[in-house]
């Protein structure tokens, strides 16, 4: 199973992301989006920081998280390439995040990413997880 991919959306970018559970596909949502920023395979996992968000349904979860990602994105300076979740029943996250302050002689420097965005966002459970957001760009 692949871990995510990008589809089209009006001067945004939107993205999908798999998991065989609900964890999994948030941790593959987090790379998605830092794949957007920079070349994730570039970034050294060195600091971790951890938080948690709860909210009132998976969707909302999936916003809150990865607003929590482009928070941290910019308020410390950092790229992160690997992302520990775990969600309780509860819609409660508790996440680690593991990268580095951003270096752009060593980062590629890709798209800026301004907010996460409601618009399609949706999460979709079967035989594994999908989630879908769209980011405005």
């Amino acid at each position: 199973m692949k871990k995510y991919e990008y589809f089209e959306a009006t001067a945004d970018i939107g993205l999908k992301a798999y998991g065989n559970d609900i964890n999994e596909a948030f941790e593959n949502a987090g790379l998605a989006i830092f794949n957007i920023i920079s070349d994730t395979s570039n970034i050294t996992p060195l600091d971790e920081i951890e938080f948690e968000v709860t909210s009132e349904d998976e969707v909302s979860l999936l916003y809150d998280f990865l607003e929590e990602l482009l928070f941290y994105h910019e308020t410390e300076f950092m790229l992160f390439s690997r992302f520990d979740v775990k969600i309780d029943e509860n819609f409660h996250l508790k996440a680690k995040i593991k990268g580095e302050e951003i270096n752009w002689d060593k980062h590629e420097r890709k798209t800026e990413i301004k907010a996460i965005t409601f618009h399609k966002m949706a999460v979709k459970k079967t035989d594994h997880v999908e989630v879908q957001a769209i980011v405005d760009l």
